[in-house]
């Protein structure tokens, strides 16, 4: 099979694999930082990189689950509160491997625009990285990630665009 073949079959295999989907089975290291180095060759106007990555595993990663849980519970009325979106978050947090945090930072040089679009290809190419790795993985964007700047070290000039949820899949 020629690349161009491959290449259109990854494109046309690409999906959200979503939490509930994974096994148990971890993903190796070297997998994680060539789906990470894949974004980093993302295209960039004027070089600026815009992207921000964290990797969330472990103990760090049942962390972000408590506390997505707690700002969850904290934002909410008694009335909007839901018991399942609730759970529902340590969940997905808990249940995939790893959980990467995806910040844009503008530069001033360019559009916001742009290193908005720079970052979504970024996701794109952890996106066919994991399907040729037969990785699970989607980006969420919940509101709620808008409080989570303490954690994430997030500066003035960067923003959280969500999570992009990783899991091995049989």
């Amino acid at each position: 099979m020629n690349k161009a073949d491959i290449l259109k079959e990854i494109i046309e295999q690409r999906r959200s694999i979503f939490p509930k989907d994974y096994s148990e089975t971890e993903i190796a290291q070297e997998i994680l930082d060539e789906i990470v180095h894949s974004a980093t060759l993302a295209p960039n106007h004027k070089r600026t990189k815009p992207w921000r990555f964290k990797i969330f595993k472990g103990e760090e990663k049942a962390k972000l689950a408590l506390e997505m849980q707690s700002i969850y519970k904290a934002t909410q009325s008694e009335q909007t509160f839901l018991e399942k979106k609730y759970q529902d978050i340590g969940f997905k947090i808990n249940k995939a491997d790893a959980v990467i945090s995806i910040i844009v930072n503008f530069s001033g040089m360019v559009p916001e625009w742009e290193e908005i679009a720079a970052v979504s290809m970024a996701v794109q190419n952890m996106y066919l990285t994991c399907t040729a790795n037969n990785i699970g993985c989607y980006w969420s964007s919940p509101k709620i990630v808008d409080n989570l700047k303490e954690s994430l070290t997030i500066e003035e000039n960067q923003k959280c665009l969500g999570l992009f949820y990783l899991g091995s899949v049989d």
